[in-house]
């Protein structure tokens, strides 16, 4: 028998001239990318969020502070490796993750096998526990004026089978 736990996740970021844009741990070709202290990856922070929330440690604020100069442009995907030994120290593993990302611009469909086969190997689970989606908001929200996208996610962790 499993112990399970779900976790939510939310993330936005503001996108901007003279960044580049990196979704999933995927180097995007846009005219803009997404501000932040880190490389301000917004999938991969809502599916962060989504494991800490579930594990009831808080958010990716409380572990990775853009206060900390050493987490300054810092590649997200690290930092999901950070979270997945958080994750294994506290005795879960991945059971599925579903996120979907909402940006107008650039479409995402084509990065999307991508994102998935780099955050399942990071959390060394199957690809088929990772569902991404991509979505416009029909040009309404900060989303749909190309202001900025945001990530949800939800997670299922589950006790870490050690047959």
């Amino acid at each position: 028998m499993y112990d399970l736990r779900i976790g939510f996740g939310y993330d936005v970021h503001q996108l901007v001239e003279n960044r580049r844009l990196i979704i999933g741990g995927v180097d995007i070709q846009h005219t803009t990318g997404l501000l932040g202290h880190s490389d301000a990856d917004v999938l991969v922070h809502s599916i962060m969020d989504s494991i800490l929330g579930a594990l009831a440690l808080g958010d990716i604020g409380k572990h990775f502070p853009d206060t900390d100069m050493k987490y300054k442009d810092i590649n997200s995907m690290i930092l999901l490796e950070n979270v997945y030994g958080i994750m294994t120290e506290n005795g879960y593993e991945i059971g599925n993750i579903d996120a979907t990302i909402a940006a107008q611009k650039p479409r995402l469909a084509p990065y999307i096998n991508e994102m998935r086969k780099n955050i399942s190997e990071t959390l060394r689970t199957s690809i088929d526990n990772i569902s991404i989606k991509a979505t416009t908001t029909e040009k309404l929200g900060f989303e749909g004026r190309q202001e900025g996208i945001s990530a949800t996610c939800v997670c299922l962790l589950k006790t870490i089978d050690n047959k």
